[in-house]
């Protein structure tokens, strides 16, 4: 049995959600800074190409060969957002937006916590036969 097929997407769901939790703490901590550009984690865009990458990845001897499978919260796909007020100090944050955004990212943190959770007191009581 494969740890990895059994917890699915969850566990690099929960890598990802935690790096997004990073970068919009940052815009946050940045909201006064003149021209900072609110940045944000492509979630679904990462996903889809770590999903993807599971089924066509080659085999590889060293982490750093071409070719090696896997996504990491460090290759996130990260953009910058586009302003939806210009500021005049060139500062793209929209405080009510990241904390609408860190909060929906918090939940789906805690759907994907939960679903695994319960994943790993299935395959407890699987491997203790009760």
């Amino acid at each position: 049995m494969n740890i990895d097929k059994a917890f699915g997407v969850h566990a690099l769901a929960l890598q990802l959600r935690s790096r997004r939790a990073q970068i919009l703490a940052a815009n946050l901590a940045n909201a006064d800074t003149p021209r900072y550009q609110a940045r944000d984690l492509d979630f679904k865009a990462t996903l889809e190409a770590a999903v993807g990458k599971e089924n066509t990845t080659l085999r590889t001897t060293h982490p750093r060969h071409l070719g090696s499978g896997g996504t990491s919260p460090a290759q996130a796909q990260i953009r910058v957002r586009t302003a939806v007020q210009a500021s005049a100090d060139g500062n793209t944050v929209d405080t009510q937006r990241e904390q609408a955004a860190f909060a929906e990212n918090a939940v789906q943190y805690q759907a994907s916590l939960t679903f695994l959770n319960g994943k790993i007191k299935s395959l407890l009581t699987a491997i203790k036969g009760e």
